[in-house]
């Protein structure tokens, strides 16, 4: 068996999920650029609610627009309380 930091079994190959999801990573973040602010807003108020459907406590949601030649760029930081919502999240978005 090889000398790694997860937790392996030679026999079956399994790995303890705990060292897939440590909650290191729990943001997610997206980025677009919209034609009007508007459609924006829209989509950041279908992803807000798509990210409170996934939390067990606040979701901490740190949206930023910029103004670009062809439009408004939205970046939202979505900020889940473990990594698990945070998987959650991004998977409902496929």
């Amino acid at each position: 068996m090889s000398k790694n930091t997860a937790d392996e079994t030679p026999v079956c190959c399994c790995i303890d999920v705990g060292s897939i999801i440590d909650n290191t990573d729990c943001t997610a973040t997206y980025s677009r650029v919209f034609a009007t602010k508007a459609e924006a807003d829209e989509t950041l108020a279908a992803l807000s609610e798509k990210a409170r459907a996934a939390e067990s406590e606040p979701c901490q949601i740190v949206p930023r627009y910029t103004e670009e030649a062809d439009g408004i760029r939205l970046d939202i930081d979505f900020t889940f309380s473990c990594q698990a919502e945070t998987m959650i999240f991004q998977l409902g978005l496929r």
